[in-house]
């Protein structure tokens, strides 16, 4: 059961649209759907919210630390609540998913995302969940530091934008543990198209 919600970004204005902020947009409108208020606590270095779904507690978290030391607001709510870290889903965009496009996934390493790798180092663990964002790839290494601090284009911002609206469908699915249906909501990124109705099979000719 997941019951800490984090996403990732940098505060300030200044980076409110750009592509490293994907995981507060998917925050921000978690928290919409769930009326919750998120509010500066400065004991967890972050925006804070709660609420219950199905008589369990869930918080929203989105660090206000920069991005780089994500890590610090995370492990201080998670350990002052006795979050363990598998109840844990962290939120951020991912360079190597075309955006439109998310991913689950538990553990595993933090492919040179400064704000995972020092999540990893203040848990002192890899093994929470991470929904990944897909934002694209610029193409060139080079460019990645610009690509992730700029706003993505109208047609990227609208194919972002129906991912987050998609994904968050899995909420209840994520808070109940039920992490295989979760999965297949993410990982679709177009529903399915309907099965069209099976013929009934015609009747025998009336013998007269």
């Amino acid at each position: 059961m997941i019951k800490l919600f984090v996403g990732l970004g940098n505060p300030g204005t200044e980076y409110e649209q750009t592509r490293h902020n994907a995981g507060f947009w998917w925050i921000d409108q978690l928290a919409d759907q769930l009326k919750v208020n998120l509010k500066l606590e400065k004991s967890y270095k972050g925006l804070v919210g709660k609420t219950a779904f199905e008589g369990q507690t869930i918080w929203l978290l989105e660090p206000q630390t920069f991005m780089n030391a994500s890590g610090q607001s995370v492990a201080q709510l998670a350990k002052f609540f006795k979050i363990k870290p598998e109840e844990i889903l962290v939120v951020h965009d991912e360079l190597d998913i075309v955006p439109g496009q998310a991913k689950l996934k538990l553990g595993g390493g933090h492919a040179g995302h400064n704000g995972l790798r020092d999540i990893h180092a203040q848990l002192g663990s890899d093994q929470y969940w991470r929904l990944r964002v897909g934002i694209g790839h610029p193409g060139v290494k080079s460019e990645v530091l610009h690509w992730v601090l700029k706003k993505p284009s109208p047609e990227h911002q609208a194919a972002i934008d129906e991912c987050i609206t998609r994904t968050l469908k899995a909420f209840p699915s994520l808070c109940e543990g039920d992490t295989t249906q979760a999965t297949l909501v993410i990982h679709t990124s177009k529903p399915p198209r309907p099965k069209p109705p099976r013929a009934e099979p015609s009747s025998p000719p009336i013998q007269a």
